[in-house]
């Protein structure tokens, strides 16, 4: 297993340590994910090149440009804070990206999931009521446009949630 450290020299980003200059209650802190688990993640088989990954609260990047680089995913980070979106933008310029990871600056309870994702990601997700929202859009879009969905939510470092939808 290689070391958070090693993997951001690796992939030539910047998204340690934790942030909650912008936390309340409706809003968690920023908390990178550790990359012991997005190893676990990544060779879990869930996520694959032909996927679309959107990462809820996609904080400074990390996700999505570690699971792009590593499964050759297609990723969307959605981020309401307007200073972590803006190190996300930069750390999308590494290499390890390869124009597969893109990020939007953002509310994650309104925004319209794109007809081709298929693959929604959580760490240490947002308040109840805006989880609802979110589930709510997920919904709708796979209700508008049917296919398989797999939502992914890690509540702590030891715990994946995978659930599949049709």
């Amino acid at each position: 297993m290689v070391a958070d450290q090693e993997w951001e020299s690796i992939l030539q980003i910047k998204t340690a340590g934790r942030d909650d200059s912008r936390s309340d209650a409706e809003h968690h802190p920023y908390e990178p994910t550790d990359y012991c688990v997005l190893e676990r993640l990544a060779n879990s088989g869930y996520i694959t090149k032909q996927n679309t990954l959107i990462d809820y609260g996609s904080g400074k990047g990390r996700v999505s440009i570690f699971m792009a680089n590593q499964t050759r995913c297609h990723s969307i980070g959605i981020e309401y804070d307007e200073r972590l979106y803006e190190r996300a933008i930069v750390n999308g310029e590494s290499p390890a990206a390869k124009n597969r990871v893109s990020f939007v600056l953002g509310d994650a309870a309104t925004y319209a999931l794109p007809d081709n994702a298929d693959r929604c990601f959580f760490f240490n997700p947002f308040a109840l009521h805006t989880i609802k929202r979110v589930l709510g859009n997920i919904f709708d879009s796979l209700y508008h446009h049917p296919r398989e969905i797999c939502v992914l939510e890690i509540f702590n470092y030891l715990y994946i949630s995978f659930y599949l939808f049709f």
